[in-house]
């Protein structure tokens, strides 16, 4: 791979190899896999979680008499309070404890939560488990990628995070297809049990049958001495301050972070609410608007994750820039369809460009991390990758309910938000993948001088 060969971007291809090549699948053994099994079950949850509540929107608003605003801050805000900021103290506990430990406490908390969310009564009940499904939601992803670096070779992580990031794919049809048709069975209430019950047992199954590996050791027996410690050099004595000042002066760097949170502030803002405008504007139910929109997430969404990953692996792709302009073209040219899913009035018009939308949100994910581990020096990785999910959320989760909720409630006047509000509030954040491919784009212009600094400090 070209990170264990300190290579940069510009020697190797973002995807650092074939995506299967070294016989991931020859090599690994039954524990391995079930691990990798359990792991993006775990992950699925996870995004189910987030998703079972956007897809229950309308359900939730009219149940509780909110607006538009009020049920963006409850479904996105409330989450995102602590999920972006425990985040941090979270991985360094992870990095100093049992990961399997936290990551199943995690997980029974946020499940749990889940099931609370059902049961709540008023806004402020359901606010305060949501906050807590975020404490809980921030533990998963940290313990994850840490403990399936210990338990696979260096050469197999582009595969067993391709495969553990299908997960998603997973979380998204269950959160929308699943939760809405038990929705329409029952009621918006089971729909949040039957997300949540399932997490608590998985819980349990995570603290009784997983392992915590050893750190630095693979566990097929690649090495049987622990790594010693490296080393400590004036950059890895860095402070935080320090880090993010080296981060925020890389242009290329800000402008991959950048556009990466744009991307997010677009794709998925605009899919946050894309349930309810499809209730609101087309009258379907619950169930129906899932049932269309979660085999998109799961098929679309599966195909551009490993199609990506393959693709990147290629000679062709080796050059960064090219990486780049290609980011920029794919989510560009997506934005063009995503306007119009709100712009006409035909649903079936409306379903063949959120076949073509949905993949882009997938797409970029890959690229974007791959490219910043090799922007910055190895002491930084784990902060900038912390960075970029920290501004991802915070467009993801923040910005783009409140403002295309708040946008919503200002159309509607008197009346609140309906249909067409909605429409022009969407309609107004679609151009933004615009913004987002410009910055990918800009970044081409910075990245070539940005290498060869990374280059001369690997040598010196």
């Amino acid at each position: 791979m070209a990170q264990d060969k300190g290579l940069s971007l510009a020697e190797t291809p973002v995807g650092t190899g074939t995506l299967f090549g070294g016989s991931v699948f020859a090599e690994a053994s039954a524990r391995q896999w079930y691990v990798l099994l359990v792991l993006s079950l775990i992950y699925a949850l996870n995004i189910a979680d987030r998703y079972v509540i956007s897809t229950l929107m309308e359900s939730i608003k009219l149940d509780l008499h909110l607006t538009d605003t009020g049920v963006a801050v409850l479904s996105g805000v409330g989450l995102a309070l602590f999920y972006v900021t425990a985040g941090i103290p979270i991985s360094w506990l992870a990095d100093r404890y049992s990961r399997r430990n936290i990551l199943a406490a995690s997980l029974v908390i946020w499940s749990a939560m889940t099931v609370l969310t059902g049961l709540s009564r008023t806004f402020f009940q359901m606010l305060g488990a949501r906050v807590l499904v975020g404490v809980g939601e921030s533990g998963g992803t940290p313990p994850s990628t840490s403990m399936l670096a210990d338990y696979f070779r260096p050469r197999h992580q582009t595969a067993v995070l391709t495969i553990w990031a299908l997960g998603a794919c997973l979380g998204a049809w269950l959160g929308q297809d699943i939760a809405g048709r038990i929705a329409d069975a029952f009621d918006w209430r089971t729909a949040f049990l039957a997300m949540g019950v399932p997490g608590v047992v998985m819980g349990i199954i995570v603290f009784t049958t997983l392992r915590e590996p050893k750190r630095g050791v693979m566990s097929d027996g690649a090495s049987a001495v622990v790594p010693q410690p490296a080393a400590k050099t004036p950059e890895s004595d860095m402070s935080l301050f320090q880090g993010l000042g080296v981060i925020l002066s890389q242009p290329a760097t800000v402008h991959l972070i950048v556009g990466s949170a744009l991307t997010a502030l677009w794709g998925w803002g605009l899919m946050w609410w894309m349930p309810t405008y499809l209730q609101r504007t087309y009258h379907m139910t619950t169930g129906e608007a899932g049932a269309m929109l979660g085999p998109m997430q799961l098929i679309a969404g599966s195909l551009a994750t490993v199609g990506t990953s393959l693709f990147l692996a290629t000679p062709m792709m080796a050059n960064p820039k090219r990486v780049l302009h290609l980011m920029a073209l794919i989510v560009g040219l997506t934005t063009i369809p995503s306007f119009f899913i709100f712009w006409t009035h035909n649903l079936a018009i409306t379903k063949v460009c959120l076949w073509v939308m949905v993949p882009a949100m997938y797409f970029y994910i890959g690229p974007c991390f791959g490219l910043l581990n090799n922007l910055v020096q190895p002491h930084l990785r784990a902060m900038v990758s912390a960075v970029t999910l920290l501004a991802a959320n915070i467009c993801n989760l923040v910005i783009a309910p409140v403002f295309v909720g708040m946008a919503s409630d200002y159309f509607g006047g008197v009346k609140g938000g309906d249909a067409a509000s909605l429409r022009l509030a969407l309609m107004m954040l679609a151009p933004t993948g615009f913004w987002a491919a410009w910055h990918y784009w800009y970044a081409t212009k910075k990245i070539d001088a940005q290498l060869a600094v990374v280059r001369g400090a690997k040598q010196s």
